[in-house]
């Protein structure tokens, strides 16, 4: 991790009054010391954010792109060292944090196309009498300072999301990342700072603050801000947008995505979507499979394609790779997801995969050197310390779950998926919708009509049909409806979101 200590605020890294360790979920090895900001400092970058929103704003474009460019190669050039990092604080298998390398390269490499294409369009005025000889077009925007909170499944991936359309459309940034996984994420900011002075730009362009809920609840009131887009869970999203009003928010909340298998459906391969889709991440993905609604008249069948499947799955140290489920970020995730599975059975499902049984912590190798250089001043990163996380929760399979379980009705965010069955599509369409999220869903099938069905009928941000509903490309428009949120990213969505159109009106000849 080659940067500065500190905070990124302003044009320089200021020292914060203390520090806290990031620990490696899988055995609580301390990964390094992160800088803990404060609400002072919050308020620092918000004047230093504010005073060059119109430096920033009036950035020719080949600064922007170029600014863009140059951090697309150097974390190019860092790929290994931050997929290591990341499988430290994120306890994420080593595939998964794998791409979120490379979807993070995307995410810099659009962003930076699409400065090309930000631009406006001529309006025809005179369609009534009173705008004869009027010249009218519209141009973008940038709307201000932008703050940017993140989530700590995907702390590189996600902060790139925020970073990178803002700079694209011209707005300054205050980056937050989650408390658990900050470093990544600092790391990204002083790489961007860095081609940002390159490029000619100022680095206050990006900042970064580190803190509790006093922090960001600075950071998202001040009625200065043009926008603040965030990625967690629904309660949180909820309570900023009531706080910020009437500033501009983004929500990108949670969600408990629904895979229906429809009766002509390729079972195996929607079993192994089931899988793919339900167990990535260690189910520590907005839109993971977790609610599974299969036909009744294919439901054995089904079952019986799922179930070898489910013991293949790898379970254990995430830096092996062939891992696909790894601890959860914390010991407070774990006993939630134990806490919901074992509510559940208690009410009535049936488990068909074990989760209560728990894959104990093994001894380890030492830590990587190049990806866990941590302050003097912090116990050695490769130096055992209590385990933060007490076990694995291994691949969790229930069926029939009765009327009001949380592992039904919420966000469970942990290896688990919740199989009913119904008896016609229609039906199932409606146990789709007949929930307060609504980011992705997917459907089986091999009926076009079904297909244009779903497309209709689902009431989600995303259909996709026989695939994953956790498939996302990075440059396409990615949000929800309901209480999965509001607004849109993927680049050129973002930027569309961070931007506002101002209309010119022209009368040549007065």
């Amino acid at each position: 991790m080659n940067f500065p200590e500190g905070l990124p605020i302003g044009s320089d890294w200021v020292p914060t009054p203390s520090t806290a360790p990031v620990h490696f979920p899988y055995d609580g090895t301390v990964v390094a010391e992160a800088p803990i900001g404060t609400v002072e400092l919050a308020g620092r970058a918000l004047e230093n954010a504010l005073s060059v929103r119109t430096q920033v704003g009036r950035l020719p474009s080949h600064v922007r792109r170029k600014a863009l460019q140059g951090a697309l190669s150097a974390l190019t050039e860092h790929r290994d060292a931050f997929v290591d990092l990341l499988v430290l604080e994120t306890g994420k298998p080593l595939v998964d944090c794998r791409v979120e390398v490379e979807r993070t390269l995307l995410t810099l490499e659009t962003s930076a196309e699409e400065v090309a294409r930000l631009h406006g369009e001529t309006v025809p005025l005179d369609l009534l009498p009173s705008g004869d000889g009027l010249q009218g077009f519209w141009v973008r925007k940038p709307i201000g300072v932008v703050v940017g909170i993140t989530g700590f499944n995907y702390p590189l991936l996600l902060a790139a999301h925020k970073i990178a359309p803002a700079l694209a459309a011209g707005c300054p940034v205050i980056i937050k990342p989650a408390p658990q996984t900050p470093l990544a994420t600092l790391w990204l900011a002083h790489l961007i700072r860095e081609s940002l002075v390159s490029a000619g730009a100022p680095a206050s362009a990006v900042q970064l603050v580190t803190g509790g809920a006093d922090v960001g609840s600075t950071l998202t009131t001040d009625r200065r801000i043009g926008a603040v887009s965030f990625t967690g869970s629904a309660a949180v999203g909820h309570q900023i947008a009531r706080d910020a009003a009437p500033t501009k928010v983004l929500l990108e909340l949670g969600s408990n995505s629904a895979l229906v298998v429809a009766e002509d459906a390729n079972l195996p391969a929607a079993a192994d979507a089931v899988v793919r889709g339900g167990y990535y991440a260690s189910g520590q993905a907005c839109i993971s499979v977790q609610r599974v609604i299969v036909l009744e008249s294919v439901r054995e069948a089904f079952l019986a394609e799922l179930t070898p499947r489910l013991d293949q799955l790898i379970v254990g140290d995430p830096r092996d790779p062939s891992t696909r489920v790894s601890a959860l970020i914390d010991n407070h995730s774990t006993t939630r997801v134990r806490t919901w599975i074992d509510n559940a059975i208690t009410a009535g499902a049936t488990l068909t995969h074990p989760s209560h049984i728990t894959q104990p912590t093994a001894p380890l190798p030492s830590l990587p050197a190049d990806a866990t250089s941590a302050p003097a001043t912090s116990p050695a990163a490769s130096e055992p310390t209590p385990a933060k996380s007490s076990a694995v929760i291994k691949p969790t399979v229930l069926l029939d779950l009765p009327p009001n379980q949380p592992i039904w009705d919420e966000e469970i965010f942990g290896p688990v998926i919740a199989i009913r069955s119904v008896p016609t599509l229609a039906a199932a369409f409606d146990t789709v919708n007949a929930s307060r999220y609504g980011l992705h869903a997917s459907v089986f099938t091999s009926s076009l009509a079904t297909t244009f069905a779903a497309i209709d009928q689902l009431d989600v941000g995303g259909v996709v049909i026989n695939e994953v509903p956790g498939f996302r490309s990075d440059v396409m428009p990615y949000g929800g409806v309901k209480d999965s949120g509001t607004g849109r990213e993927g680049p050129r969505f973002a930027i569309e979101e961070l931007t506002t159109t101002r209309m010119a009106i022209i009368r040549p000849n007065p």
